[in-house]
């Protein structure tokens, strides 16, 4: 049952929703991406995150760190997605058309496991690369979202990802002379 707010409450509470939005919505949606490994379900949780925001403010609940309840609730929808997933039959997939013996999929398979070692490599870089290298190619982030979260320039993050990637090229290249 929604408890109904004055006019005036309600600008309040828009004006603090608003902000909230603001500050955070970038960072949610980074993090519901990472997460989801999409940016669809990722922005519909973070959009759920603000209404259930709204309802909670609008029948009186209190917020004391703001950033830290939208974390929170995202959180929480993201295990409650997690959960939805169901498994899908190998007789349901051939259905619709997969061939596990396609060409493609095999080559598509290779460059999955290459981009997870990959991945994996970013840990053994040195600590300045490693996290502008996850918010540009985990993340998917732009060289002006980044400079915007970390407050170095679109030139600095630039040259710290031509650089993460150079050392990224010397560790792939070593891991493959091992393992062949």
């Amino acid at each position: 049952m929604m408890t109904r707010v004055s006019p005036k409450k309600e600008n309040q509470l828009r004006s603090v929703l608003s902000t909230a939005y603001t500050d955070y919505q970038k960072g949610l949606n980074a993090r519901a991406f990472f997460k989801t490994s999409s940016h669809i379900v990722g922005e519909d949780l973070v959009q759920n995150t603000f209404m259930k925001t709204w309802v909670y403010l609008v029948r009186g609940g209190e917020i004391h760190i703001m950033k830290a309840f939208l974390y929170h609730i995202l959180n929480n929808l993201i295990v409650d997605e997690y959960r939805k997933h169901k498994t899908t039959s190998l007789d349901t997939l051939l259905e619709k058309g997969f061939d596990p013996h396609d060409e493609d999929n095999t080559e598509h398979l290779h460059n999955t496991f290459d981009g997870k070692a990959l991945i994996e490599l970013i840990d053994h870089l040195p600590d300045k690369y490693q996290k502008t290298m996850r918010m540009r190619y985990i993340q998917d982030l732009s060289l002006k979202e980044i400079s915007l979260i970390t407050g170095q320039s679109k030139n600095t993050i630039a040259v710290q990802i031509h650089r993460g990637l150079s050392k990224l090229r010397l560790l792939y290249g070593s891991t493959q002379v091992h393992i062949h």
